[in-house]
């Protein structure tokens, strides 16, 4: 006798994800003291704890759940495909989470979506993307199988496959003197107002890039978003550095950027595909990281996706 329902498992998963009983509640669109109650009832009937709930601290996922929710993900992905006689014709089975850093997600998430979709039809993609910590949180605690992201944050725990090299790129004014140089070096910049991501790895990597060269360059101003680096650098407000190179010439507001690549050896950095070396071999997953490697390893998509990173870059006008 089956004494959990299928919406009971879905609690249990979401409030995994989520990380909170109120963000699992807002998801499921259902109440807090109902989803509270329903985990009570899991718990009870496992006779096991799931979560440690403590007032004034964060929601803690115990050991035994994170091993149970990957299980419940799995029959949830087969029910889903109960009801789809489609999947069930093509005999695909199994879940799969992607997680992206944020700076790569624009460009790559997409075309691994789509790809995942096309080779591996009738298989639960879900993703979700995030900083380099919560990247390396989620593949510790099994939130996610697989990371698209920079070598930067990841613990021993963690196996890496690198399937590209980018370099980054400056950001200036279109009257800036460098502005219309092929490339330059991170020499070129050290005395100029600087413009870094606020996350806190990708400004120390930065940061360090400059002090590996005895250079101590001057930060003005910390973002969030690529496009409002781009804005201030358009502007006259300093010089931004990014692994990412929108297309284009013209920021939000309709200011002309240009964008230089930076020709410095020891500023490229690996782009990798990582997975938590604890996790169990589960087919699909290892069918994904193939298949997304192999992806970025066709000239074809590298001459697209990765050719902002890998090729001395153009000063747009």
């Amino acid at each position: 006798m089956l004494y959990l329902t299928l919406r009971q498992l879905e609690y249990v998963v979401a409030i995994a994800r989520e990380g909170s009983l109120s963000a699992a509640a807002a998801v499921l669109n259902v109440s807090q003291p109902s989803l509270s109650v329903a985990l009570t009832q899991v718990e009870n009937i496992l006779g096991q704890t799931l979560f440690v709930r403590s007032k004034g601290t964060p929601l803690r996922i115990t050991t035994f759940a994170r091993r149970y929710v990957v299980e419940a993900e799995a029959l949830l992905a087969m029910a889903r495909r109960l009801e789809d006689p489609e999947a069930i014709r093509q005999g695909v089975n199994g879940s799969i989470a992607i997680g992206c850093f944020d700076d790569l997600a624009p460009c790559h998430l997409a075309p691994i979506l789509r790809r995942l979709r096309e080779f591996l039809p009738g298989v639960d993609v879900t993703w979700r993307i995030a900083d380099f910590e919560t990247l390396s949180r989620d593949l510790r605690e099994g939130r996610i199988d697989l990371a698209l992201t920079y070598d930067l944050g990841l613990d021993s725990t963690v196996s890496r496959s690198a399937v590209a090299q980018v370099s980054p790129f400056a950001f200036f004014a279109s009257g800036h003197s460098l502005a219309r140089r092929p490339d330059i070096t991170l020499a070129d910049i050290a005395f100029e107002p600087l413009i870094l991501f606020d996350e806190l790895l990708s400004n120390r990597h930065a940061l360090q890039l400059f002090r590996g060269l005895g250079l101590s360059p001057l930060v003005v101003h910390r973002v969030r978003s690529l496009e409002i680096m781009r804005s201030l650098a358009a502007n006259g407000e300093g010089v931004g550095i990014s692994y990412t190179r929108p297309p284009g010439s013209l920021a939000y507001d309709g200011a002309k950027v240009a964008t230089v690549a930076i020709s410095d050896p020891a500023a490229r950095e690996p782009v990798i595909l990582a997975r938590s070396s604890d996790a169990p071999d589960v087919p699909v997953v290892s069918a994904a990281f193939a298949m997304i490697a192999a992806m970025f390893a066709e000239p074809a998509y590298g001459k697209g996706s990765f050719a902002q990173g890998t090729a001395r870059g153009t000063t747009d006008p």
